[in-house]
């Protein structure tokens, strides 16, 4: 006579897990980065005991187009179809570096802060914004390593990234990959772009 109700039991135990998991992911990761910092203070302490004054920091925008692929792992793809969003697992992404770099100096590294406006699924006729703020480092070499929060349709997660810029004269191409873990499954992007300075 009365219909009967479902448990959602095994449904919400096993998202639990997954966020676990996803949390464990995260712990690991800034644990790895605080690791590496602390591990590089030293050697900057002793390159700054050198000289009495600091010296003058140089603020560089670098701001440009960024445009590539996303893979969408777990049940991410699914979560969107629940919202009647259908898209596959691989979707492009379109948009725009917001970029300052904080340069102390001709040797070691440059600090970087970054926000990363995206639009993905536009190629199927869907628009899957995010948003990320990227703090990391770059070497002189060009290689480059940050993380920070970022704001998607699969909620707050952090985002990692790391990569290479490449030079050509004023020309800078970066290539980044990006890891952006969170309790609906992960999410891998690769990105490329240009700036001018």
């Amino acid at each position: 006579m009365f219909p009967q109700l479902r448990s959602h039991a095994p449904r919400e135990a096993a998202t639990f897990s997954r966020l676990a998991a996803s949390r464990d992911r995260a712990r690991h990761v800034l644990l790895a980065v605080l690791t590496a910092a602390a591990l590089a203070a030293p050697v900057a302490s002793a390159r700054s005991q050198d000289s009495p004054v600091p010296p003058r920091t140089e603020r560089i925008k670098l701001s440009g187009p960024r445009f590539g692929v996303t893979y969408l792992g777990g049940s991410l793809v699914d979560s969107l179809a629940a919202e009647d969003i259908d898209v596959g697992r691989l979707i492009t992404q379109f948009g725009w570096q917001w970029e300052r770099q904080f340069n102390v100096g001709d040797t070691g590294p440059t600090a970087v802060s970054e926000w990363v406006l995206l639009v993905g699924g536009l190629e199927q006729g869907t628009f899957l914004p995010s948003l990320s703020w990227i703090l990391g480092l770059r070497t002189k070499n060009g290689s480059e390593f940050g993380v920070g929060p970022n704001l998607s349709a699969a909620g707050f997660a952090l985002a990692i990234g790391a990569g290479v810029t490449r030079r050509s004269g004023s020309l800078n191409l970066p290539f980044n990959l990006s890891v952006v873990p969170s309790s609906l499954g992960t999410r891998v992007s690769v990105l490329t772009g240009f700036t001018i300075r």
